[in-house]
């Protein structure tokens, strides 16, 4: 998988006068099944987050209140997305480094996952993965 992989997904959005209803379906308007669901919030000004790299988790990350960037690179190529709206989300492949930051004063970003939380699939250094990423085919 590479960068062309991760893309912006709009999400149904039903629009009615006393508030609008999106939602999120796994294996529908996401490739896998939703087994976590997190959340960031009060992340401080100037902060960032994320910084490392899953070896076999998909994401789809979504800015549920105000905006956020999230920079996904495939140790080839850098994209930066901007989040700014529920009703789009932002599906990540696995073996993407990412790196979430310009978060605006109130911004909550949810995450949903594919696996459950497991430490052993996380690369945290750069050099680690950008060496992992190069034994990957079509990279």
């Amino acid at each position: 998988m590479s960068i062309k992989d991760c893309k912006i997904v709009e999400l149904p959005k039903i629009s009615d006068p006393r508030g609008n209803l999106s939602f999120i379906e796994g294996g529908q308007h996401i490739p896998f099944d939703i087994k976590r669901v997190y959340y960031l919030y009060d992340v401080p000004g100037g902060s960032d987050r994320g910084s490392h790299a899953h070896k076999h988790l998909h994401q789809f990350i979504v800015a549920m209140s105000g905006s956020f960037d999230v920079v996904l690179d495939d140790g080839q190529q850098k994209h930066r997305f901007h989040l700014n709206r529920s009703y789009y989300g932002l599906y990540v492949c696995p073996m993407m480094w990412r790196d979430l930051d310009n978060f605006s004063s109130g911004a909550v970003c949810m995450v949903l996952a594919s696996e459950h939380y497991d430490a052993v699939d996380y690369i945290r250094d750069y050099e680690e993965f950008s060496l992992a990423a190069k034994l990957l085919p079509n990279r």
